[in-house]
């Protein structure tokens, strides 16, 4: 056991080291004890993540060009669901594009598709890095997206058709009330095909048969919401799913999104009490 002396010869000698390695240090001891601290606590099985801040990133950082910034955001996501991977997360859904995006210049949101493609075939590809192999997913309205790109997701699609448990969505093309709005209008088809009457139908409806309308019905409510760059708001991401999720809000923009402030998130998620309305 360490006696005083050596404790404080120890902190003497971590003071002349120059800042950087010693803040490094820090980090990584902070790192390690609250990856410990979370392990012993609930985890989320489903985590959702708004990929906010790509752009104020590569003004902040200089970079030559906006797309310079979403090469660095698609990067960060195999970090990210490494980290997952890591807690032993079954589900992870990415906000990668919303439905408002497509507003965006058509040279920036060329670049985003080719990022998409890239991503998604490598995750189908097993070329990711990841330690898991997971089952890859799209939620959003395919129909908007440029062919190759459809064509890209519908290949990632198949190839991981029979992974899992462990499921990776990615959110293209995506907006909340859009997905309920397809959702009811999937349910009112099929009702009626049945030959249900209309007022059948309205006087019927429950949430739990529009639920079973969503974009990716069987995946469990989200238990843990990320959101980075600063902003306060969901801007529609999961609108049904969310109802009883915790969110979690981090100030660093997405491409600076580090491990630590991903277990600060799942801490946060820990340490709440979930009542669901009880």
């Amino acid at each position: 056991m360490l006696r005083d002396r050596d404790l404080a010869a120890s902190a003497l000698a971590l003071l002349k080291r120059p800042a950087a390695p010693v803040l490094d240090l820090v980090y990584r001891v902070y790192e390690r004890e609250l990856d410990r601290a979370i392990r012993n606590g609930p985890i989320p099985k489903h985590v959702g993540v708004i990929l906010d801040g790509n752009r104020r990133f590569a003004k902040k950082a200089g970079l030559a060009v906006v797309t310079d910034g979403h090469r660095r955001g698609a990067d960060k996501v195999e970090e990210l669901v490494g980290w997952c991977d890591d807690l032993e997360i079954p589900a992870v859904t990415l906000w990668a594009l919303s439905t408002d995006n497509f507003k965006r210049g058509p040279d920036e949101l060329k670049a985003i598709f080719s990022l998409i493609e890239e991503k998604v075939a490598a995750f189908s590809d097993d070329e990711s890095g990841t330690p898991r192999r997971r089952r890859v997913r799209m939620v959003g309205r395919r129909e908007l997206l440029p062919q190759s790109t459809q064509d890209a997701i519908a290949r990632a699609e198949e190839a991981t058709a029979n992974d899992g448990p462990y499921e990776l969505l990615v959110a293209v093309g995506y907006g909340g009330r859009e997905e309920i709005t397809d959702a009811v209008r999937r349910m009112l088809a099929d009702r009626i095909r049945n030959g249900d009457s209309l007022e059948g139908i309205a006087s019927g409806i429950e949430p739990d048969e529009i639920s079973r309308y969503l974009y990716a019905p069987d995946i469990p409510d989200p238990d843990l919401i990320i959101r980075t760059s600063g902003e306060l708001r969901l801007s529609g991401f999961l609108l049904w799913q969310s109802a009883y999720s915790e969110y979690y809000f981090c100030d660093v923009f997405w491409p600076e999104f580090r491990r630590i402030d991903f277990l600060r998130a799942v801490r946060s998620y820990a340490d709440r009490e979930r009542r669901r309305g009880r």
